[in-house]
């Protein structure tokens, strides 16, 4: 048995005339590369077909619409129309911007609304105002705070008309009595 398993070696030198040579690897990549461009080319075919399928059984606009002719490309005054989030163009200076505009909010002074006095103060002063006067937790002494308990109580009490006492509208005379 041994003798079998040493026959096809020469004293462990050269190398075994078994393995795979040059020719079929690169018959392999040829094969790879021929089958990956007819695919390709049978997509694009596929694609131009659906295209062409499309015009063809695309229905027809009124005469009233005024349609753009080409639909793919658009101007950049016309991007406002679309309705957010729209796609970003360049996201690094769009969000670049966004950042610059959230920076500018949380540190500058303007109106919410003027007409009721609500302003809006940087970030920094509020904190700044939080820690020298700190939260409102407690209501003022005299005041309920204002719950959905509370309101439903008082609105049961305002609707209470069980202490009135009305006349009944038709009496009738009880037997004996006289009309």
């Amino acid at each position: 048995m041994t003798d079998l398993r040493h026959e096809n070696h020469q004293n462990g030198e050269g190398f075994e005339r078994q393995d795979l040579g040059s020719p079929p690897i690169f018959a392999f990549i040829i094969s790879v590369v021929v089958t990956g461009v007819l695919v390709y080319y049978v997509i694009r075919l596929l694609y131009h077909m659906q295209a062409w399928h499309e015009r063809k059984h695309q229905k027809t606009i009124s005469p009233m619409v005024q349609a753009e002719q080409d639909t793919r490309t658009v101007a950049p005054e016309k991007i406002r129309q679309f309705p957010e989030p729209r796609l970003e163009r360049n996201e690094r200076t769009e969000i670049n911007d966004f950042r610059y505009y959230e920076e500018e909010t949380l540190n500058s002074y303007d109106w919410v609304d003027q007409s009721a006095g609500v302003a809006r103060i940087p970030i920094t002063r509020a904190m700044q105002l939080i820690a020298e006067r700190g939260l409102p937790t407690t209501p003022r002494t005299g005041k309920v705070p204002p719950s959905p308990v509370n309101m439903a109580r008082e609105a049961a009490a305002k609707s209470d008309t069980s202490n009135l006492q009305k006349a009944p509208a038709n009496k009738t005379p009880a037997k004996g009595q006289p009309q």
